[in-house]
C-alpha cells in the first residue's frame, strides 16, 4: 500500500497548516500561538479527549478505537515538536518567519502539521482497536520538554504502551525514510572550564600565571580522551567551541573560559567520558599552576531505538515507500530529547526523507511539503497495524 489516498487529498490543508506555523515560529516553552492552533485543529477534528498545558504547554489528543474483543486496550504514542530556533531566515519564501531572529529551520513546522493531518484521519475513520493518543511536545531544541511531559504525567495519565517519533532528514531522497536499531542519537552534554591564573604584562610573562597557555593545552589535551581512552570501535565527540580570552595584546589576563560539547552513543562511554574530562583539567591545572573549576552538565541522554518497535516501523515505512526506499542509517552525534520518551516506554525514532534541501538549522533550510503525504501515512499506518482489530 502507498501514501493513504484520503492522505493525499488533504495534502493542502496539512501544507497550509505548515506553512502558517512556519510563519510564526515560537521558542522552547513560549509556544502559546503553536499550541492553541494545534488544539483548535484536534477540537475541529473530533478527539475524545484534548489536554492543553502539559509540561509547561505541551498539547495531547487522545483519539479512541473500536473496543479490542479481548478487552485489553492498547495505547500507543505518536510524537511531533513544535518549537523553532532563534535564527534568522534566509529563505525569502512568501511564508518566511514573520519574527525577526526566529525560525522553523529544523522543521518542526512539518512534523506538528504530519502528525495534525493523520490524527484527522484518524478520528474520521477510527480503524483500528485501542487508543492513538497525539503528542505535541514544546522545547526540543535544547529545553527538554519530552522530559517535562514526562514528569506532568504523560505516559502514566494517558497510559502509553509504546511510543514513536519522526524527524526530518535533509539528505534522504524524498519518499524515502531511515533508522537503524539500538543508539540512533547522541546524549548531549556540555562541559565548561573556568581558568584562573594569575595576569600581568606580556613583557613578564614568568611573573605570571597564564591561563591561556592553560587553555591551550587543556584544548589540545581533551582530544587525547577519544583518541586515546575511548575504545576505536566507539563512538565519541569532544569539541571546544567556545575560547574567550583577555582583551589587549599586551597584557596577560587573570582567567579564561571555555565552552564545549560532549557527544557518546553509550551510557558507558558517556560515564567514561565525563571522568577524563575532570581527570585531565585536573593535570593541566597540575602542570601550569593555574585553577581549573569544571561544569559537567548532562543533557540529553542517549536515543535507543527499541529492537521490536524498530521492527514494526521498518515494516510500515516500507508499506508506504517500498522497500527500496527504508534504509539502515549509522548512529548520528546530533541530540534528540524523544530520548526520554524511549526510556519512558518501549518504541522507535525515525528519518523521513526531506530530499536535497539546505540542512537542519541552517537559515536557508525549508521543510519539504511533499514529504508531508509521506509521513503522515505512515503515522496512520502504524496505529491501523500496531492496534489492529
Amino acid at each position: 500500500m502507498p501514501v493513504v489516498n484520503r492522505v493525499a487529498d488533504l495534502q493542502s490543508d496539512i501544507a497550509g497548516w505548515r506553512r502558517d506555523i512556519h510563519a510564526h515560529p515560537e521558542l522552547l516553552y513560549d509556544v502559546p500561538r503553536t499550541a492553541a492552533f494545534v488544539a483548535d485543529r484536534l477540537r475541529e477534528f473530533g478527539c475524545d479527549e484534548i489536554v492543553t498545558g502539559l509540561g509547561s504547554t505541551g498539547v495531547v489528543g487522545v483519539i479512541k478505537g473500536r473496543r479490542p474483543a479481548g478487552g485489553e486496550v492498547k495505547v500507543i504514542g505518536l510524537r511531533a515538536d513544535m518549537d523553532a530556533l532563534p535564527i534568522q531566515e534566509e529563505t525569502n519564501l512568501p511564508y518566511a518567519s514573520a519574527t525577526a531572529g526566529r525560525m522553523h529551520a529544523c522543521g518542526h513546522d512539518g512534523h506538528t502539521a504530519m502528525l495534525l493531518g493523520a490524527a484527522r484521519y484518524l478520528a474520521e475513520t477510527r480503524n483500528f482497536a485501542g487508543e492513538a493518543i497525539v503528542i505535541f511536545q514544546p522545547a526540543e531544541e535544547g529545553g527538554a520538554g519530552a522530559a517535562a511531559m514526562i514528569k506532568d504525567g504523560l505516559m502514566d495519565r494517558f497510559r502509553i504502551d509504546q511510543v514513536y517519533g519522526m524527524h526530518n532528514l535533509p539528505g534522504v531522497p524524498l519518499g524515502a525514510f531511515a533508522i537503524r536499531p539500538g543508539p540512533i542519537m547522541a546524549a548531549t552534554d556540555s562541559v565548561d572550564f573556568r581558568i584562573e591564573g594569575h595576569g600581568g604584562h606580556a613583557a613578564r610573562p614568568h611573573l605570571c600565571i597564564d591561563p591561556v597557555l592553560a587553555g591551550s593545552q587543556l584544548v589540545m589535551a581533551l582530544q587525547s580522551i577519544v583518541s586515546r581512552n575511548v575504545d576505536p570501535l566507539e563512538s565519541a565527540v569532544i569539541s571546544i567551541c567556545e575560547f574567550r580570552a583577555g582583551s589587549t595584546r599586551n597584557v596577560i589576563p587573570q582567567t579564561v573560559e571555555l565552552r564545549g560539547t560532549v557527544r557518546a552513543l553509550k551510557a558507558d562511554v558517556r560515564d567514561q567520558m565525563e571522568k577524563r574530562i575532570r581527570e585531565v583539567a585536573a593535570g593541566v591545572a597540575l602542570t601550569t599552576g593555574a585553577n581549573i573549576d569544571v561544569k559537567f552538565r548532562r543533557g540529553y541522554p542517549v536515543t535507543v531505538n527499541h529492537p521490536e518497535q524498530t521492527e514494526t516501523a521498518i515494516r510500515i515505512a516500507k508499506e508506504i515507500a517500498g522497500d527500496g526506499n527504508v534504509h539502515g542509517t549509522p548512529p548520528m552525534m546530533g541530540g534528540e530529547d524523544f530520548a526520554y520518551m524511549l526510556e519512558a516506554r518501549p518504541g522507535a525514532f525515525i528519518f523521513i526523507g526531506n530530499g536535497d534541501s539546505a540542512g537542519l538549522h541552517h537559515p536557508a533550510y525549508n521543510f519539504n511539503d511533499d514529504a508531508i503525504a509521506y509521513g503522515s501515512s505512515y503515522w496512520i499506518r502504524l496505529v491501523e497495524t500496531t492496534l489492529a482489530a
